[in-house]
């Protein structure tokens, strides 16, 4: 039982670890707010955040778009926000006619407008289908996020980029929903009690 112990402190001491160095890197936090910011204001101009991620990051995906829609800390009106990574007929139809690279960038093309913030969460910064989505959001005037690892991402150019300062999945992970809940309770705040 000692060895399970030692794997859980060691797990945790990891993540705190992680999240120290985040707290102590001014340009990480710098980054974060000014997301929080824009998301403020493309909602104040009626406009929408979307989503998008693969495996656990869509989760992450699904859950941000999900407190911002219903609600986080307090009862309020519901913000427009999706994730590109719920709809299971849209996956497979564009998975299966036009490719799993084009998976999030159809239904950007199709759903976005100007003003709109895009965040893609990426751990490794590679994923095609999150980098055709930020080239295809660029090209409509959609605002765009890279919520990534601390490789950045590769293949696309971002508004905004942050990176969580290790390589580790399950690290990222957890600093990626540490700071979705701080954009969510920021423009939470903000929106409604301003």
């Amino acid at each position: 039982m000692e060895h399970v112990n030692h794997f859980f402190a060691e797990s945790v001491r990891d993540s705190i670890s992680v999240k120290q160095a985040v707290l102590e890197d001014a340009a990480i936090q710098a980054q974060v707010c000014q997301v929080g910011e824009l998301m403020l204001q493309a909602y104040r101009s009626g406009k929408k955040v979307v989503f998008a991620g693969n495996g656990g990051s869509a989760a992450d995906a699904q859950h941000l778009a999900a407190e911002f829609v219903s609600r986080f800390e307090f009862d309020r009106p519901g913000l427009p926000s999706l994730s590109l990574s719920t709809d299971t007929s849209m996956l497979t139809a564009i998975g299966n006619d036009y490719g799993y690279e084009k998976l999030f960038s159809r239904q950007l093309a199709a759903q976005a407008q100007p003003g709109d913030v895009f965040v893609g969460i990426t751990t490794s910064g590679r994923s095609k289908n999150i980098i055709e989505a930020f080239k295809i959001a660029g090209d409509l005037g959609v605002k765009t996020v890279g919520l990534c690892g601390a490789a950045g991402i590769e293949g696309a150019p971002v508004d905004y980029e942050v990176k969580v300062p290790s390589t580790k999945t399950a690290r990222i992970q957890e600093v990626h929903i540490v700071i979705g809940h701080y954009w969510c309770g920021f423009v939470e705040r903000m929106y409604f009690k301003g």
